[in-house]
């Protein structure tokens, strides 16, 4: 019985991604995938698969759309990786309208890909509704202020999103601002990942008022965002006072304060 299959570093493109969602629609499928060992000839039931890893591919966003509509009417696959598979915003919003309806869907990767604050607009339009998704992976995209003005108001009414990853964009201090009054709010997020992501010393105070409200949030990574010692210092003292949270990763040789002690640990011991 087929559950996870990983064609990751296949070369595999938008023609291969078809015959691979027809597979996902129709349960069964023999076909030849012309990737990079050829004639790769897959016979298999894949009613069952749950982890679908295509990640190092050609998908692109004709790609995204097969995949898409294979995803509308999945009922067992829980995880898809498309990292670093050349989707830009069309693809994004063919798997962002997917996720309106897919019920089964709990993690999603699409980092490292062309993916701009339209593209995070769909996605975060799929969040107010999706009611599975548990982690996104959006690192390494080119999602900017706007993009992250979306996510965050989606953050206002999602109960489910655990792990959220927005490393390595354009956050800018002010996107941080809008993440952060999300968080005030978000009583289901348990890990954001932030670090690249340019927000400096006003963005990371922001995030640390944030800090004095949220009750869910555990791990916040903020490693490499030049937040100095303006930065660390306001989210230290957003710890003295937030049980909750317990680790926050700053540039080194900065420090991550752990909540509950008063040790300073390096992150890279």
């Amino acid at each position: 019985m087929l559950t996870i299959l990983d064609l990751s570093h296949n070369q595999i493109g938008a023609i291969d991604a078809q015959h691979l969602a027809d597979a996902l629609q129709n349960n069964t499928v023999t076909s030849f995938f012309h990737a990079s060992i050829p004639y790769i000839h897959l016979h298999f039931s894949i009613q069952t698969l749950i982890t679908l890893n295509l990640d190092f591919n050609q998908i692109g966003d004709i790609g995204a759309q097969y995949l898409a509509d294979a995803l509308r009417t999945s009922k067992t696959l829980t995880e898809l990786n498309l990292y670093h598979s050349q989707m830009e915003d069309v693809g994004a919003q063919h798997l962002a309208d997917a996720l309106q309806n897919n019920t089964t869907l709990t993690t999603l990767y699409l980092d490292y890909s062309q993916i701009g604050d339209v593209g995070a607009q769909h996605l975060a339009g799929a969040l107010q509704t999706n009611t599975t998704l548990t982690e996104l992976n959006l690192s390494g995209n080119k999602i900017g202020v706007v993009g992250a003005q979306h996510l965050a108001d989606a953050l206002q009414n999602n109960t489910t999103l655990i792990e959220l990853n927005l490393s390595e964009n354009q956050i800018v201090a002010i996107g941080a601002q809008r993440l952060a009054e999300a968080f005030k709010n978000n009583t289901a997020l348990a890990t954001s990942k932030l670090h690249y992501s340019e927000i400096g010393a006003v963005g990371a105070q922001h995030l640390a008022d944030a800090l004095q409200n949220n009750t869910t949030l555990t791990i916040l990574n903020l490693f490499s965002n030049s937040i100095g010692d303006i930065g660390a210092q306001h989210l230290a003292d957003a710890l003295q006072n937030n049980k909750v949270t317990t680790i926050l990763f700053l540039i080194y040789p900065s420090a991550f304060f752990h909540a509950d002690t008063d040790y300073i640990k390096s992150p890279r011991q």
